[in-house]
């Protein structure tokens, strides 16, 4: 029900603050993966199941949220994730072996998957109608500024403490998020109790999206489809997915109500959505790894790189809700989003090796700015037309498709990379030989150098060997990241006209009652 003065005030700090614990995580352990590999002795391969395992559960409970909201009653089922998802943290911070840690990290991601749909859903009760795009915006806080700050937070406590409290900072944020959810959220119907469950669509969709979600984590590292057990991810992956479908659709209590795909807005709000996890998540993805391993950055300056970024989404996102309020088109805000994406990527596509912390600070800004006007804007479109208890379960496959879209944006940019890399080195190689003068002239250059430092000829030559394969090696990697950086933008910007796709209107008509 819609809320008013300090409670709805109160509610809305309490939703954000629990969202935003399980969005900060999916990036700050990032950070923090090399301390953990030397502290328990893991391989780097064992150490990567710490980010894959939570992704992977996150998005299996995700498109479930809704129905667990209205089966449990959602402040009970919103209540209890917190509380799990702290319980998870200190045993995450606790664990001595591998294998209990990562056990751990799977149980935050369930937990964690519970927050965010069920988090927006009673953001969108608290507030009146004629206000979503405000609650929306004040959501997007999280949804985006959460993956941005993690590795800025990730890296500090990293510099100044050790990797269990990177798990040990959730708990008084979690313990407060209960509190605060127990007195002041209202409890729901709990519509769902004594309906059949549906096991059959509960098996089906952790078979589907856990091995979809598991390919695209695995598969770059794996080599694809050289590897057997990523070509088994595939198959089940499909067939998961055309089975869960054609079940959810024939039962009459699905876990999942695809129903509401008839809502044209909501369908193609699907795609915008993956779309924006795609450029959210593969753009926080490349640009720490460009910046730490060709110029040289420490995981902290990188992450106090990103932060004035995160920053201008801040002040961005009430302005958002506002324009929306007044009848700014959700379609013309996400257009200039995009372009903004866009222009971000183009900025970094010239980058150069001697590029420092300056260079980067007008592009980043640009991106906090467009990703403002492309959250709250993309969300808005997709939800405008649900009603009732459509709004639960449309929120659940909606951040699954983000999720879906960021994971799949880190795979392909990954395997963009990979080829690219092959590609450009071929190309530089071709210009190292006795017939371009430009070489030759460096290469005796170097030389001379050497020689001039006291180095025999010998040395000489095989240290200015050396030289010049350090370089092409930097080159190759500076173009291949440039591409990275220019089919991202392209990516976004060719996105635009899916906007148009979906209805105009000039206020979302938001129904108070979305039990």
């Amino acid at each position: 029900m819609v809320e008013t003065g300090f409670r709805k005030w109160i509610i809305t700090f309490t939703v954000i603050t629990a969202s935003l614990l399980e969005l900060i995580d999916t990036t700050i352990v990032n950070v923090a993966l090399p301390q953990i590999q030397g502290n328990l002795g893991a391989s780097l391969e064992d150490i990567a199941w710490l980010s894959t395992g939570y992704a992977v559960a996150n998005v299996i409970i995700l498109p479930m949220s809704g129905w667990l909201g209205n089966r449990f009653g959602r402040k009970n089922y919103f209540l209890a994730s917190i509380v799990l998802f702290t319980i998870a943290s200190f045993l995450c911070g606790n664990a001595t072996m591998l294998e209990e840690l990562i056990g751990f990290r799977i149980l935050q991601g369930i937990a964690g998957g519970g927050l965010i749909a069920t988090a927006q859903a009673i953001l969108l009760e608290t507030w009146p109608r004629e206000d979503v795009g405000i609650a929306t915006a004040l959501f997007g806080l999280g949804a985006v500024v959460g993956p941005t700050v993690g590795p800025t937070i990730g890296g500090y406590i990293i510099e100044i403490s050790s990797w269990p409290w990177i798990f040990y900072v959730n708990i008084p944020v979690g313990i407060l998020a209960a509190y605060c959810t127990y007195t002041f959220v209202r409890s729901t119907p709990r519509e769902g109790k004594g309906m059949p469950i549906d096991w059959w669509g509960i098996g089906l969709l952790a078979i589907a999206v856990g091995s979809l979600q598991t390919l695209l984590e695995k598969g770059e590292s794996e080599d694809w489809f050289a590897t057997p057990y990523i070509v088994v991810l595939a198959i089940l992956s499909i067939f998961g997915v055309l089975l869960f479908i054609w079940r959810e659709l024939s039962t009459d209590h699905p876990i999942v109500n695809f129903k509401i795909m008839r809502h044209r807005s909501f369908s193609v709000g699907m795609f915008t959505s993956f779309v924006l996890g795609f450029g959210l998540y593969g753009s926080v993805f490349v640009f720490p790894i460009f910046c730490q391993n060709l110029l040289g950055f420490t995981p902290l300056q990188t992450g106090e790189i990103l932060f004035p970024g995160g920053v201008c989404t801040i002040i961005m996102m009430p302005f958002i809700g506002i324009m929306l309020k007044r009848g700014v088109p959700a379609q013309f805000m996400a257009s200039v989003g995009m372009l903004l994406f866009f222009v971000f990527c183009w900025m970094l596509s010239n980058s150069t090796l001697s590029s420092g912390t300056g260079d980067f600070f007008w592009p980043l800004v640009i991106r906090g700015v467009g990703m403002a006007l492309l959250f709250v804007p993309l969300t808005t479109l997709a939800i405008q037309d649900l009603k009732g208890p459509e709004i639960g379960q449309g929120s659940g496959l909606n951040n699954m498709m983000r999720q879906l879209g960021g994971s799949f944006g880190i795979a392909s940019l990954t395997t963009l990379i990979h080829i690219r890399q092959g590609f450009h080195r071929s190309n530089l190689l071709a210009n190292i030989n006795d017939y371009n003068p430009a070489f030759v002239e460096r290469f005796n250059n170097l030389i001379h150098n050497f020689m001039g430092k006291g180095y025999s000829g010998l040395d000489a030559q095989q240290m200015a060997a050396k030289a010049i394969e350090g370089t092409v090696i930097k080159q190759t990697l500076l173009l291949t990241y440039n591409d990275a950086y220019w089919i991202a933008g392209l990516i976004m910007l060719f996105s635009i006209p899916l906007l148009y796709l979906q209805k105009f209107k000039k206020n979302v008509d938001i129904p108070t009652d979305i039990h």
